[in-house]
């Protein structure tokens, strides 16, 4: 398998720098291509210009070792990380406005940042449930908060 949709290359994908094995299953990447489908290539298709991925499948080693949550759904292949590419017209922002009023998801999150740009954007999709919960990501007291925005 070379894609996972359109825009989206396994290798892309299913890349990370930890060192460990990083295959998913036929059932993850059903799930990895649903969230390419409803939410990443609709934006990128808005957007029409590439956008960054850095980080979307991540097997359990992969998971820990970048210290995900035990029941991030990077390991079932439904969530994305993004972020605007450098000199592009679009900011993050821009990215998790378009998601959160055109789309349907699960989960959004506006990931660490200020208060008018992310450092990235985190986007889920679910085949059985999609929340449409929108959440703010903040380090406080070296601890990650999330909250409801």
């Amino acid at each position: 398998m070379n894609f996972i949709s359109e825009h989206i290359t396994y290798a892309e994908a299913t890349h990370t720098e930890t060192g460990y094995k990083n295959e998913p299953s036929a059932q993850q990447i059903e799930a990895m291509q649903l969230v390419a489908e409803k939410v990443f290539e609709p934006l990128r298709h808005y957007i029409s210009e590439p956008i960054t991925i850095s980080s979307f499948f991540r097997s359990p080693m992969v998971n820990a070792a970048v210290s995900g949550a035990v029941t991030s759904q990077h390991v079932k292949g439904e969530a994305i990380d993004m972020k605007s590419v450098a000199n592009a017209g679009y900011t993050n922002a821009d990215l998790f406005h378009y998601i959160r009023e055109h789309l349907v998801f699960d989960q959004l999150i506006w990931e660490f940042g200020t208060d008018k740009e992310p450092a990235w954007v985190h986007v889920s999709y679910s085949a059985t449930h999609n929340r449409k919960q929108a959440l703010k990501g903040q380090k406080l007291g070296g601890k990650t908060i999330y909250s409801n925005i």
